[in-house]
């Protein structure tokens, strides 16, 4: 592609590069020159214009940013993405429905590494997508690229984003209460929030009384596919009232405590065939925090081991808190 100023009476068929004001109204930049066009800015005064004339070689930056897109999304319903018209060198990618964005890191790696101005910018791995949300971004940056760059963006590139759609679609919140009094339904409605988001329906309200024996009975008989536990006091020890609870149901403890802050005491384990999720108390707040991140895998099909929430330190500080008692710095700052 050839970039530069030129005379006006050489501009016919070039894509203007900077928006102008013609004597009849505004000339956006990107647009092929027309012989109305540049009789219009001749009227304006303009005698030199800065153009992009692609070459032979050259792909238009709309077309090879539909080029990439269907490179990237081959199967759009498998993989649950709209693919967006292209405008000005873009194409956005949506969901077509909730799920976990899964990216193949090197793939898009790859096609970044092409040309500097071949683009792709995507939302993190392990994204929560809500139907409609927007996944990554192709942009081209120049007015046109070579061909054979988009070729070579395109090898490979194929299935590098997708979206895992929910698996699951029941879950059992058991609430334990320290008093007799049953507790407030804030960290019901806070959980009811998270697993509307993915469908997910949640049964009849369930409070116990916050001991051994009776936690294991309410695991024992609970519905849906998938257990959640919000105690009414800290789990703060493997043995604690809630994994204890658990094991004496049948079931089994895989991880207590996560890197990831807030949501340092939350717990995963399984009871027959159903993942059980200890929550930390943070969960009573819509806010994000490490439950989400295991929750959401697992609403999705993705196995959780203990070395996957041992991974989540890496970015697990969400946020700082400064009503905590004990913040996490100190008094310096």
């Amino acid at each position: 592609m050839r970039f530069g100023p030129v005379p006006l009476d050489d501009a016919q068929g070039a894509i203007l590069a900077h928006s102008l004001q013609g004597a009849s109204g505004k000339i956006a930049k990107g647009t092929v020159l027309s012989a109305d066009d540049l009789a219009d800015l001749s009227a304006a005064g303009h005698d030199t214009l800065t153009v992009a004339r692609l070459d032979p070689a050259d792909l238009h930056e709309d077309a090879a940013a539909e080029a990439l897109a269907n490179a990237l999304v081959p199967d759009p319903s498998a993989q649950g993405i709209r693919i967006s018209g292209a405008g000005t060198g873009r194409v956005n990618l949506y969901a077509t429905g909730a799920g976990l964005v899964r990216l193949d890191r090197d793939r898009l790696a790859a096609v970044n590494a092409v040309d500097p101005m071949i683009t792709v910018a995507t939302v993190p791995d392990y994204h929560r997508a809500d139907a409609r949300g927007m996944l990554a971004t192709i942009k081209i940056i120049s007015y046109g690229v070579p061909a054979d760059a988009i070729r070579r963006a395109s090898e490979g590139a194929g299935d590098a984003i997708r979206v895992l759609p929910p698996v699951l679609s029941s879950a059992t919140l058991i609430e334990t209460a320290v008093t007799e009094d049953t507790p407030p339904d804030k960290g019901r409605a806070a959980m009811a929030g998270r697993l509307h988001r993915l469908g997910i329906t949640l049964s009849p309200r369930v409070v116990v009384p916050h001991r051994e024996a009776e936690l294991a009975e309410a695991i024992a008989n609970a519905p849906g596919q998938l257990l959640l536990i919000l105690t009414g006091s800290a789990t703060s020890d493997p043995h604690d009232v809630a994994p204890q609870g658990l094991r004496q149901a049948g079931g089994t403890v895989t991880r207590f405590g996560m890197p990831v802050d807030p949501g340092n005491l939350l717990f995963l384990g399984k009871h027959q065939d159903r993942v059980v999720i200890g929550l930390p108390g943070c969960a009573r707040s819509p806010a994000l925090n490490g439950a989400d991140w295991v929750l959401e895998r697992v609403i999705c099909g993705l196995p959780v081991s203990s070395a996957d929430i041992a991974a989540m330190g890496v970015g697990g500080l969400l946020k700082e808190i400064p009503t905590r008692p004990m913040p996490r710095r100190d008094a310096e700052g």
